[in-house]
């Protein structure tokens, strides 16, 4: 959200320090075996940077055995799996019966310039997970417990101005903050914040607006907090200037005094008028800009932006949700954060093709479950258009617990895409009791306290008195909850369902198999009276009904993690729409009929149904048009009218040949779809999604393996083990194949990877390939090449 303004280009500064840290394992059992760290007769704790310290923190370790390491960095990719580990996270061995690797060290000097001496130095973590101990220089500066808050620590005074500076962090991930794969370490960006000593406090605006019917004007207020670090009283004016999406000032607020005193920090709130304003939609999501510019004596000493966006969010009794006045149901989805490859240490591009990938089946919302987002992810959700209900870790009223809601508030509240925030999820120890409904009403209230313009809600697993206590209820399944009778008794709740099965299961897998343990059919290919296609069971349910804001799937993509309802090798949730690389399962092409206007027909299952010739097999097809009619191995099987929010299906008996499919709108036939049964695997073809990335270690493509046949036709039960080769600058960071049983690595143990192997599943397998500092812009390029050769090379140029 802050940025560098031109009058002062040489005091705020944000620098990412995401490069040249060393790490390594520590231990959480054994404090000599975790580097001493605290064994000292004067430890840490006991005096500021004693003399007597010797562990990682003391600048006078010796890293050098240490591995070089790049943030985001999830050291647990890089485990191996094991029987006996954690289920909910995936059976990777971290944890507390893996003391040897669930405490890891970081290490990093970064120099700060003589110039800087009387600037306001601070560091920032936006994730590590977790119980995160922060040393600088020898001092230690606190504890994090939380893997999920953004944390800011104030060095100015352990500054070795004109020489080096330690930044050291210890993180245990040896208890799980919740109950999925969370990841270990710093898997979120570092900063080295610079700022004049009189300054906007980190976080520290809250732009909203006003907006005046019929929404042709608009008054917007912004609150500010600003710092003086100095140690003496200083006088200060506080101006703020709105810039439209091009830079350009549309509106002025009049200038405020403040008069802090040293190490005060105090509050002002100013004005803009706006006419006209241009509304933040999710069709078009126009960004402004608040310019906050503070001097001493005359002289500028901080420019601090905002970025936001200006839009009326409404929950409303009857109408559901409404943006800037209009009704729009709420098609969203439940998102983890983690990926095939990286686990949970996303780069930010990768990030912002995943939210892509979500937009192309007509998903507009996304549920941050269960804990604050990433904050670039909010950006992209911001410059994309998606709705957000941002999630608080934990639900509770101490002073832990408050703190953990203030923190992502005051951080995420100028973000226009979040349109509610989440207060908990699921706390059944509370849910149907009193002090369930008390606690509900109090975090409400303090909710509005740090933000008077959202609502809030806590998502419930089925209790009748938490909900009580809510400004909008969140339902989770409405076999759990009785929401019509709930609605009918209670008029004017607001509502939306949080979260709602899709009973996903593994991509292109249609039949049980013994072999296959590990793989699940589509549960909505069940033959229970009643549950047939669950999927559709809540679309319908909330899409029928005006009250009903929308709701959110659980889950958009594959999660590593509650690979419910099965157990080892399983190792992921396989509910999501999309499975962990983010190709497409057969429930996206449903909810894209349902969810967009793009002409959609979908039929499954594939025809390589090889041990089931000669027997019955039900055909379905997911589609907006009118009709569909179905034709297997030349027999026509009959024209169906496709009912709304529904599918179709056929009967039809296997053999090796060919099925189409073709939809009829209005009487006229609009589209075709066939599917055949391929030749054996011949050729691999890869599509990135993108010819050129940055030259600067950040940006990333993402490379589609397809395993197809002589006739180019993608083999949908191949599964060969592939070598991916990267010539040129750049590096794999990852790979995957959607498999949820694949025991096998995805990641590599180096910073500087050029060959990698995975088997391709059902088909498909993605190469993550991260740019280089070393080179301009990257080129990629890819040739098709015969299977027989064993190995993929991806060019760069």
């Amino acid at each position: 959200m802050q940025m560098t303004g031109a009058m002062a280009d040489n005091v705020r500064e944000k620098i990412l320090i995401d490069e040249g840290w060393k790490f390594a394992f520590g231990n959480a059992a054994d404090p000599a075996k975790d580097f001493g760290c605290g064994t000292e007769y004067f430890n840490y704790l006991t005096k500021a940077n004693s003399i007597h310290n010797a562990g990682p923190y003391a600048q006078k370790f010796n890293d050098s055995t240490w591995v070089s390491v790049t943030i985001p960095h999830d050291w647990v990719t890089n485990l191996s799996y094991a029987r006996n580990a954690s289920h909910s996270h995936g059976y990777k061995t971290v944890g507390y019966k893996f003391p040897e690797t669930s405490v890891g060290w970081y290490r990093k000097t970064i120099s700060i310039p003589k110039e800087d001496l009387g600037k306001h130095i601070a560091i920032q973590f936006d994730g590590i997970f977790r119980n995160a101990q922060v040393w600088f220089n020898g001092f230690y500066m606190g504890t994090e417990p939380s893997g999920y808050a953004t944390q800011v620590y104030d060095v100015t005074e352990y500054v070795n101005y004109g020489g080096e500076n330690l930044i050291c962090v210890r993180a245990d991930a040896t208890l799980e903050e919740g109950w999925f794969y969370e990841g270990a370490g710093i898997y979120r960006d570092a900063w080295l914040l610079k700022s004049a000593s009189v300054s906007v406090a980190p976080f520290g605006t809250f732009v909203f607006a006003d907006i005046k019917k019929p929404y042709d004007a608009a008054v917007v207020h912004v609150k500010t907090e600003v710092n003086n670090h100095s140690l003496e009283s200083q006088q200060c004016s506080v101006e703020q200037r709105l810039l439209d999406a091009e830079g350009k000032q549309v509106g002025k607020a009049e200038s405020v005094n403040l008069s802090l005193n040293a190490k005060q920090t105090l509050g002002c709130e100013q004005t803009i008028a706006l006419d006209h304003p241009h509304l933040w939609s999710t069709d078009d999501p126009y960004i402004y800009k608040v310019e906050t510019t503070v001097k001493v004596n005359g002289e500028v000493t901080d420019v601090y932006e905002t970025t936001t966006g200006i839009r009326e969010v409404v929950f409303d009794a009857q109408s559901g949700f409404m943006l800037n006045g209009k009704p729009i149901k709420l098609k969203g989805v439940n998102m983890h954060q983690d990926h095939a490859g990286v686990g949970a240490a996303i780069p930010d591009a990768l990030q912002a093709w995943r939210i892509k990938k979500l937009k192309e089946f007509g998903c507009n919302a996304y549920r941050a479950s269960h804990n604050p987002m990433t904050p670039a992810l909010l950006d992209i959700c911001d410059r994309e258009g998606l709705l957000v209900i941002d999630e608080n870790r934990l639900t509770g009223i101490n002073t832990e617990h408050l703190r953990l809601l203030e923190n992502m508030i005051k951080r995420d509240r100028n973000h226009p895409s979040v349109i509610l925030w989440s207060d908990g999820n699921e706390e059944w120890g509370i849910e149907n009791s009193v002090q369930g409904t008390r606690i509900a009403a109090a975090m409400r209230e303090y909710t509005r306290l740090l933000d008077p313009t959202r609502h809030s809600t806590i998502a419930n697993a089925g209790g009748s008195e938490m909900i009580k206590g809510l400004d909008v209820v969140g339902f989770n399944y409405i076999v759990q909850n009785d929401v019509d009778n709930r609605k009918k008794a209670n008029p004017d709740w607001k509502i939306v369902g949080t979260e709602e099965t899709t009973g996903c299961g593994t991509r292109g897998v249609y039949f049980e198999s013994k072999e296959q343990p590990g793989h699940m059919v589509s549960m909505n290919r069940g033959t229970k009276p009643g549950v047939e296609n669950v999927i559709e069971r809540g679309w319908k349910f909330y899409d029928e009904r005006p009250w009903a804001a929308g709701l959110f799937y659980w889950t958009g993509f594959d999660y590593r993690g509650e690979p419910n309802p099965l157990e080892y090798p399983a190792h992921d949730s396989e509910f999501g729409i999309l499975d962990y690389c983010g190709f497409m399962k057969d429930e996206a092409w449903y909810l894209k009929s349902v969810w967009t206007d793009e002409p959609v027909l979908h039929i499954f299952p594939h025809w390589n149904l090889q041990g089931h010739e000669g027997e019955t097999v039900e055909v379905w097809a997911y589609s907006n048009c009118d009709e569909v009619e179905l034709i297997v191995n030349g027999k026509k099987l009959g024209r169906q009218t496709m009912p709304k929010n529904g599918h179709l299906k056929w009967q039809a008996v296997y053999q090796p040949g060919k099925v189409v499919a073709i939809g009829y709108k209005n009487g006229k036939r609009m589209l075709t779809q066939q599917v055949e049964t391929t030749k054996p695997a011949y050729k691999i073809v890869m599509k990135t999604d993108r010819q050129t990335i940055s030259a600067d270690g950040r940006d990333v493509a993402v490379v589609t393996v397809e395993v197809q046949d002589a006739k180019g036709r993608i083999v949908p039960d191949a599964c060969p083990m592939l070598t991916f080769k990267l010539a040129g600058d750049g590096r794999i960071l990852g790979v995957g194949n959607g498999d949820p049983s694949y025991l096998g690595a995805d990641h590599p143990h180096h910073n500087d990877c050029h060959e990698f192997s995975i088997p391709a599943f059902n088909g498909l397998a993605q190469v993550i390939i991260q740019s280089s500092r070393h080179s301009s812009a990257l080129q990629l390029s890819g040739e098709a090449n015969k299977l027989k050769a064993g190995e993929l090379t991806i060019n760069t140029k």
